[in-house]
């Protein structure tokens, strides 16, 4: 018997694949569904090799995000600088950043509770 996906998964995956068209770098799905008094139920992150690969892959989520589902973005933050940039789609937070940032920042040890699923390239 399969599995029914949740919207909040089938949102996740639909933001993998925009990643994954702009060859985005070690995408992490963190599940805080069972993290206590987490805010939302996944966060996706990726790494990009400089500012304008982070902007390509911002890009490709929202249109890929909003030609599958028809959702946009609840927000979006760090747009100008390039190195961390925050969308919010409320059940899933996706988070791209400068390769170094990441590295800077590590929210996969801040949210250490959560189940981790790397996705292979």
């Amino acid at each position: 018997m399969r599995k029914i996906q949740t919207p909040s998964e089938a949102l996740v995956k639909v933001i993998v694949h925009g990643m994954q068209e702009k060859k985005a770098m070690s995408i992490s799905v963190l599940d805080l569904r069972q993290v206590k008094n987490a805010f939302t139920e996944f966060f996706v992150i990726c790494s990009a090799n400089s500012d304008t690969q982070v902007d390509a892959i911002m890009n490709s989520v929202e249109d890929e995000v909003q030609k599958a589902l028809g959702q946009m973005p609840f927000r979006n933050e760090g747009k100008q600088n390039k190195e961390w940039i925050l969308m919010d789609y409320l059940d899933v937070v996706v988070h791209i950043f400068r390769k170094d940032r990441r590295n800077f920042y590590a929210l996969e040890d801040l949210w250490g509770d959560a189940e981790i699923t790397e996705v292979e390239s």
